[in-house]
This record gives C-alpha cells, structure tokens and sequence, in this order.
C-alpha cells in the first residue's frame, strides 16, 4: 500500500494512519498477545504471578481491549473504548493495592509498544509500505501508550486518594497475598495483626457475578475479606459455612449471583476461587442450572470431567474408536445407550425406558457394542475411561445446546 504522502519535516505533526492500515493490523492481533505476554512476565516475573492467579482472565482482557481499541481507533478513530478505559483504571488500582510503584506497569506498557512496532516493521517489509506510515505508526503507538499509562494512573491515584482508614485497605492488600502464587509469604502473620484480622486455618472463597449490588458490602460479616471493584469480584469467608455464615451470605449476597467455593486450607483459597468462577463459567455455558447462590462441592464431579475439555474429546476418541467408521446417526445411537448403560448399570429395560426406546433395541445396540469395542467394555481401566469420557462428553452436549 503505497503512499503518497510526503515525509514531515523535524518537528512537524504527523498525519492520522489511514484506515486501511487497520486491515494490516487486525489479523497479526492474536500472536502479538502472545508474544507481548511472553516478553512481558520475563521481563517482569510479578505479572506471571498475577496471570497464574485468580485475575488471569481480567488481565488478559485488559491486554486484548488496549489492542484492539487501537486498530479499531484506527479504523474508526470516533469509536470509544468504554470498557477498555476501565480495565485499564483497574490495572492502575491492582498496582496500588499490590504497593507497587507505578514504573512496573508503565514499563510493561512501553515494552509491549516496542513488541508492536517490530511487528509492524515486519508487516512493513512484507506489504513493502511506505516508511512514512510505519514512522506514523509508531508516533500514533506511543501517543496510545501514554494515554494508557494516563488512564491507568487514573485507578491508582483512585486508591490513593481514597479516603479508607488503614484497616480495609491493608486488608485488601492481605487478600491480594493470600490469592497471589504460593507459599504466603512469611510476613503474613504480621501484616493480619496490621489489618486486626485473625489468621484462620480454613477458608471459603466465594466468586461473584459482577456488577455487585452496592448493599453488598454493608451486610459481611467484620471478618469477611472482600475485592468487589475488580472484573471478578470475591470474597474471602473465614472458616467453614457454619449455619451462622450461611445466614448472612445469603442477606447479604441478595439480588446477586454468585458460586461458594470449597472450604480449603488457607494456603489453597486461591484453588478455591479458581473452582468457583469455573462454576460460574459453567453456569453461563448452561452446564450447570443457574440458582442466586450455587455451591461447588454440588459440582465436583462436573469440574473435575470438564476441567480439561480438549482432553477429554482425545480420551473419549481413542476410546470410542472401533465405532467412528459409522454412519453419524447409528454412531450416536450406540454412544448414548453405551453412555446410560456404564452409568446406570441399569437393565436393558430400565435403559430403554430412559432412552425411549424399546429393550431389545437396547440389547441388540449392546450386542454391537460388544462385537465392535472388544473387551474394552469388560477391562476396568477401559470401561472406566469410557464411562468418564462419555459423561463428559454429554455434558459439553449442553453447551453445546444438543
């Protein structure tokens, strides 16, 4: 894409990128995360903490949101980035909460733009553009990337200027800790007496639905830590959920959603969490039944078949090989009375009662069964296998609105 314009003296402005530079960009925005995630925790090892806790998914929104608000911007420079203006004010605030200076995210910032302009030189070369539009690129990228660091000074100021007292805010701080990668840092017990929090032995972690009603707050318990202003709200429960927590979780969470993790060992709340908003995720992907308030340890064994889908379909594959050559309708057939038989363990007339189909279909189904899975059906690491797959399996059919 050739251009025309002419190159700018010293000091003279340059021009808006054309438009049509966005369709050079917006492919390449995929691996270029990654690359910019790559470069990024090794150069700054405390942000591959954070993107193996419970934030990964908000950090890793906040990165896509701050790239593609810059093509898009491109494309259509009246476009706004709402949402990307809030990432990045939370990003500003987790620095503060965490007690960092501001420099560790400002420099993260700045090498990404360094990732992005070797990209675009790379692009230049193979699109032969003109080296005045990879000057304008890089002069655009770098005015982006102070706006960013401007947005997310925006969050940490916020905090500062705050007007908490010491307690909440240091018990903010000890949250972060306690979510951030293992072990708890040894300074633990010392910073609790700081916040006036006991050190518990047990926890549950609970993941709430964001946004967070404003009465929320108001009705924890003291003891109850809390981070509601991030894009996965939770709170940290001492203990187990005695009758007595129960009660006032369930006034306090009214008129919101939320997954009550597993009660663990405090040094695995962060597990906890993670289980939770999997649930939560869950819910949205219709797998597991929506409900104000939904308890993992009802979910376990879901979790655990869908914890590695992409896993599972290779299992259930190798598994079910014998049958793949058939025809589509008669595989299925066979899979989901293979499916109720391993797991019910039922008579051919209670399967087929389940099925809706008559018994001596389900025996004649069964008969074929045997003949084309071998002994796969009698050996017990085969036939468990199967029924673990095939259970998954129905259940990602949900997701899959089957």
């Amino acid at each position: 894409m050739p251009s025309t314009t002419r190159p700018p003296e010293v000091g003279e402005p340059l021009e808006p990128l054309p438009k049509e530079f966005a369709a050079f960009m917006r492919p390449e925005l995929p691996g270029l995360m990654k690359e910019i995630g790559a470069e990024v925790t090794r150069a700054y090892p405390v942000y591959g903490r954070l993107l193996n806790g419970p934030n990964a998914d908000a950090i890793r929104q906040g990165v896509e949101q701050a790239l593609y608000a810059f093509v898009d911007r491109v494309a259509d420079p009246g476009k706004n980035a709402v949402l990307r203006d809030e990432l990045l004010r939370r990003f500003g605030r987790v620095e503060a909460y965490e007690g960092r200076e501001l420099d560790t995210l400002q420099g993260a910032y700045r090498l990404g733009a360094r990732i992005a302009l070797r990209r675009a030189k790379a692009l230049g070369r193979q699109y032969r553009l003109s080296p005045t539009l990879i000057l304008a690129f890089a002069d655009a990228l770098f005015a982006y990337v102070d706006e960013l660091e401007q947005i997310s000074r925006e969050g940490y100021a916020e905090v500062q200027s705050r007007a908490f007292s010491e307690v909440p805010a240091r018990r903010r701080r000890l949250l972060h800790l306690v979510l951030a990668a293992p072990p708890l840092p040894q300074a633990l017990p010392g910073l609790c007496d700081a916040a006036a929090w006991r050190l518990p032995t047990d926890v549950t972690m609970v993941a709430l639905r964001s946004p967070v009603p404003e009465h929320l707050e108001a009705g924890l318990a003291d003891d109850v830590l809390f981070d509601l202003d991030v894009p996965q709200p939770h709170l940290l429960v001492p203990g187990a959920l005695t009758p007595e927590r129960l009660a006032m979780l369930d006034a306090a969470l009214a008129g919101s959603h939320a997954v009550v993790g597993l009660t663990v060992p405090l040094a695995q709340a962060a597990d906890s969490v993670r289980w939770a908003r999997r649930v939560l995720q869950l819910i949205d992907e219709g797998v597991v039944a929506d409900a104000p308030v939904v308890r993992c340890e009802d979910h376990l064994v879901t979790l655990w078949l869908l914890s590695d889908p992409a896993l599972v379909t290779h299992l259930a594959a190798g598994e079910l090989a014998p049958i793949d050559h058939l025809p589509a309708g008669r595989r299925d057939r066979l899979v989901e009375t293979l499916r109720v038989h391993v797991s019910t363990r039922a008579s051919a007339e209670q399967v087929g009662a389940l099925l809706g189909v008559h018994a001596q279909t389900v025996r004649y189904r069964l008969r074929n069964l045997d003949a084309l899975l071998g002994d796969r059906l009698a050996h017990p690491d085969h036939r468990f296998a199967l029924e673990a797959s095939l259970r998954a399996l129905h259940l990602l059919s949900r997701d899959a609105g089957e």
